[in-house]
Order: C-alpha cells, then structure tokens, then sequence
C-alpha cells in the first residue's frame, strides 16, 4: 500500500528535479531498508520492536520501489527516444535477474541448509548480498549524465506539477496503462510464488530451480522482445502475446497438475517466461509513450504502483480463495485469462485512441 506513495513523492520529484536525482535517492532508501531487515535483532531479543523494525524497512523499500520505476523508465526511454523499446525493456529485463538471483539463493539455500537454519539465520543472506551490489548501482547512477530530455527542458509542468497534471489531464490513462499491467503483474506474483505451491506436489527446490530458468529466459528474451517493438511496434507485439497467454495458460497448468515432475515444471515455466517476455518487454515504453515527458515519471509511477497494489499484492489472495470456494486447482488460469482479456483490450484501446502503433 505504500507503494503509491512513494512512486507520487519520488515520481513528481523525478518530474521537478530530475531523473538522477530521484534514482540516487530510491537507491539510498532501497540500501537502508535492506539494511534494517539485514540486521534486524530477533524478538528474543528485542521483542515487539524487531516485527515493527521489519515492518518498518519493508514500507521503507516499498516507498523506495514506488518510485524506482517511472524514474528509471523514463530515464532510459530519454537517453535513446528512438531505441525507447529496447532501451526501456532493460528496465524488465533486470527484473528477470533479480528473479534469477533470488531464486538461486532460495535453490541454495533450501538444499545445503538443515531443518530450522532457514528460518534462524538462512533468510539474511540474500539481503547481505544485497547490501553488497547497492553501492554498486549506487556508482553507477552517480557517474551517468541526466536525461537528455530533462537537461533540456528542465521542469515543465504545467499547472500546480506534475502530480496536478496527471490527475487533472491524465487520468484515463492511468487507468489504461493499469489495465495493459494487469497480466503481467499477475503473472510476476505466480512466478515468485511458485516454489510455494503445495498443490502440484514437488518440493520446493524444484520450484526454485524452476524460477531460475525463467529468470534467465525474461533477462535474455525481454530486451530481444523490446528491440522488436521498436521495427514492429508496442500493440502488434504486446496484443500477440496477450493472445497466446489468453489460449495457452490453462492447457499449460492443466499439463503440470497431471503430470508433476522436474522436467515439466522446467518445461512450463520457460513456456510462462517466453509469455511474458514477449508481452512485457514493450510494456514500459508503451507506457512512457502514454505520458508526456513534464510528467511521465508521476504518470508511470503511479500507473505501475497501482497496478501492482491491485494485480500483484492480491493475487495471492484471489488464488487462494478461488481454489478454496471451486476446489479446482487450475482456478488460477481463469484469473490470468481475465487478466489476459483486461489487458488485450488495454492495448487495443491504446492504438485506437492515443494513436500508440
């Protein structure tokens, strides 16, 4: 919920005060929200105040996210105004590394560690690791030059700033770019918590180990998708991939509940990352294709936050609820179907009345 928050504070200050200046300080947060969490005492220890100090670092990061994509997105589209699709898809295609990276400490470190060492110690490590590539990307963000784009113009809001202007002038498509975030938010939420699905009876390993292939296919397959949108266009490429994940999703999961093994899970979640590559990967620059420049890094921001609080934070929820009320395993595909047919429509809308090709 503090999501949104942050992508109104971070992304107007992106839109006021720059691209750069936005990432510095979303990375700052991220650093010490992962610090907290890091070396957060135990409640043995400390009792109520170790529960609220997490809490307290994960709202931190949070804030810290909210703002991370519209400024990063932005950013990259107004280095490269004719590359915005590949340029901008690297922005996904990192988020199919942190897949990756996640997934192999959780292949790891639930198979060398013994009952308990998970939950008493095992869980900081991958925020340690953490700490060690923030200064890195720290560097870098401070060496890069500004936004071409915004070194030019500076703050061009009109009216109050840029948060007024997407309110005021922009509203409908916030709710369109939204809508076009719905699959693949959904679909980001299922990849992350497959090694916890009980219902296809593997061990968690092999759920891990699952994710690790589809980390590797969005980082590979994510930029390739971008530059293709780029010669093709965003809506052919988005709209044909919303299509195949509308047709396929189901006779897929159908597939992996009767037949469960390590080589179908493997084979299924490459098929989900091809999916979702191809669908995400001109996602970002159809949505800073939405916004003018005095206010894309607000618009974005908060279009991706919202979609996320309301397709990514709930869908654990929805799923589980629905394969409680139906009984059906598969009552997940008819929620990615939905979504599917809520985004297609999304960017079709997108072509049809903002004249996005």
């Amino acid at each position: 919920m503090v999501r949104p928050l942050g992508a109104v504070v971070l992304g107007r200050y992106a839109d006021r005060v720059g691209r750069k200046a936005a990432l510095m300080l979303s990375i700052k947060l991220m650093m010490l929200g992962t610090l907290l969490i890091a070396v957060m005492p135990t409640y043995a220890a400390i009792g109520l105040t170790a529960p609220l100090g997490i809490l307290l670092a994960r709202l931190i990061q949070g804030f810290s996210a909210g703002g991370e994509f519209g400024s990063a997105t932005a950013f990259l589209v107004e280095h490269a105004p004719r590359m915005r699709g590949f340029m901008s898809s690297w922005q996904f295609a990192s988020q199919g590394i942190s897949t990756l990276l996640a997934a192999s400490f959780g292949t790891l470190l639930s198979s060398t560690l013994s009952t308990g060492q998970p939950e008493s110690w095992g869980w900081r490590v991958p925020f340690f690791f953490g700490l060690l590539i923030g200064p890195v990307g720290y560097a870098i963000r401070r060496y890069v030059d500004e936004s071409p784009a915004f070194a030019h113009d500076g703050d061009t809001a009109t009216g109050h700033g840029p948060v007024a202007e997407v309110l005021r002038h922009h509203k409908g498509r916030v709710l369109l770019a939204v809508a076009a975030l719905a699959v693949s938010t959904a679909i980001t939420c299922l990849i992350t918590y497959m090694p916890a699905v009980k219902d296809i009876d593997l061990p968690a390993s092999t759920g891990f180990a699952a994710t690790m292939v589809t980390g590797a296919v969005l980082t590979v397959v994510t930029p390739l998708v971008g530059h293709l949108s780029d010669k093709t266009g965003r809506i052919r490429v988005m709209a044909a991939s919303a299509v195949l994940i509308l047709l396929l999703i189901r006779p897929v999961f159908a597939f992996l509940v009767a037949h469960p093994g390590f080589g179908v899970m493997l084979t299924v979640m490459f098929l989900i990352g091809l999916l979702k590559a191809g669908y995400f990967g001109a996602l970002p620059a159809l949505l800073s294709d939405l916004f003018p420049r005095s206010s894309r890094a607000t618009g974005m921001s908060i279009s991706y936050n919202l979609g996320v609080m309301l397709f990514g934070g709930t869908t654990p929820v929805v799923i589980v609820w629905l394969v409680d009320v139906t009984g059906d395993k598969l009552a997940v595909t008819w929620y990615l179907t939905a979504l599917a047919a809520l985004s297609l429509a999304a960017v079709a809308i997108a072509r049809r009345r903002f004249g996005i090709r």
